[in-house]
């Protein structure tokens, strides 16, 4: 059994609060080894045997989605555009999604055999797998040290969560190792070019190595040829801007625009999920309530409404049916009104969210999203193998939600990642 990697640092989710806050946690940690963390996607829909695609599960452990998809290509001579997935999952843990490709043969994708990736079933279907085509995750995951005797604990934090619903909080890996990839997305939406580029580039903060802080404070002194030749090859983004400012292109908005278009834009999101965050945290209280004003997400299709009569809609709140929304601000969001409107305002001027912002061209599309979510499938067990005792949870989430925002409400120990 493999050892996970280092712990990821996030944003600073700590300082969210907690919808359980008046129920103690377990304490404990996650993701000390891969096989503590499992989670498996809910495809929406079953292939149908017929058609020019074959859709097939891969099990992966300790790789990203994207780079498994790069070495799933080119073991089938395709380019990674031509590998179809309905998700994103994390690279620490065993993960198992669905993948799609056009003109080969079930053979020839369950012929794949690569380390650390693994071909479980391949059937046919007609259409390419997108984004989004996805009815959740399934999750099981091992709390190791928690506090002892503590499986009533759980079950009554896992209660009030699957009755008021989970706070819909984007996890820390949502903003990258260091946490500061919202702060880079915020100075970009509103222009602030040369702090976007400091940001990636220097500022050593406490969760950086040692060989890290040394090529950061280089780049902070303007050693750029240094900063360089110090950085790690796979650090491609650090170096080749460091090779532009060594060459004397110290023009900031330059710099930025050199930076690959998915990567700009990885930033700029996470400046948006960070906003969205603080407006789940102000309303944590009554996650489970609609005000006048809000915009109502309907649990069974996705679409929103207007709340106009609070009395009406407060029970179909209280039934799960329906959810009130949060702000991914963009060209496309639609803004709420009254109490609701009031409140999302307050906090877009907080965070600086200025209504001309575009990071330079790279617009957001925006979007309305819960505030809450339902958990589904719970299953708390204790058990013991090889490294040790744990707490087993077993749970299932909707899609783009994020199983460390169940599990920060379990522990209340440092967020984990």
């Amino acid at each position: 059994m493999n050892k996970a990697t280092q712990k990821q640092t996030g944003e600073p989710s700590e300082r969210l609060p907690h919808l359980t806050s008046q129920q103690p946690g377990v304490g404990g940690s996650i993701k000390n080894w891969h096989a503590d963390f499992v989670v498996e996607e809910i495809p929406r829909y079953e292939p149908s045997n017929e058609g020019d695609h074959v859709f097939f599960m891969i099990q992966k452990q300790g790789l990203t989605t994207p780079e498994a998809i790069r070495r799933i290509s080119r073991a089938l001579g395709r380019k990674g555009r031509d590998v179809g997935y309905a998700g994103l999952k994390d690279a620490r843990g065993i993960t198992r999604q669905v993948l799609s490709v056009e003109h080969v043969t079930e053979e020839q994708v369950m012929g794949i055999h690569l380390d650390r990736i693994q071909v479980l079933w391949a059937r046919r279907h007609g259409n390419k797998l997108r984004v989004g085509h996805l009815a959740g995750n399934r999750f099981a995951i091992r709390v190791r040290d928690a506090l002892p005797n503590s499986q009533d604990a759980v079950k009554a934090i896992a209660a009030d969560l699957i009755q008021r619903g989970m706070p819909n909080y984007f996890g820390p890996q949502r903003f990258g190792m260091r946490g500061t990839n919202a702060q880079v997305g915020r100075a970009v939406w509103n222009g602030d070019f040369d702090g976007a580029i400091a940001l990636i580039l220097g500022h050593p903060l406490p969760c950086d190595d040692e060989a890290m802080r040394l090529v950061r404070k280089q780049f902070d002194r303007g050693e750029f040829s240094d900063a360089f030749n110090a950085w790690p090859h796979r650090f491609r983004l650090e170096r080749a801007l460091c090779r532009r400012l060594a060459d004397g292109q110290h023009d900031a908005s330059a710099l930025w625009r050199s930076v690959d278009r998915t990567l700009r834009k990885l930033y700029l999101s996470a400046f948006q999920s960070a906003v969205f965050n603080q407006v789940v945290a102000a309303r944590i209280g009554g996650l489970d309530r609609v005000v006048q004003g809000d915009l109502a997400w309907l649990h069974r299709n996705g679409a929103c409404f207007e709340v106009v009569d609070v009395a009406a809609d407060l029970p179909r709140c209280c039934a799960f049916e329906v959810s009130p929304t949060g702000p991914l601000f963009g060209k496309k969001m639609t803004p709420v009104t009254g109490e609701a409107g009031a409140l999302e305002q307050e906090i877009m001027v907080q965070n600086g969210v200025a209504p001309e912002g575009d990071g330079m061209g790279d617009r957001l599309t925006g979007a309305r999203r819960p505030l809450r979510v339902p958990v589904s499938e719970f299953a708390c067990s204790e058990g013991n193998d090889e490294n040790g005792a744990f707490l087993e949870l077993k749970f299932a989430l909707p899609p783009g939600s994020y199983a460390t925002s169940f599990l920060r409400e379990i522990c209340k120990s440092q967020p984990p990642a």
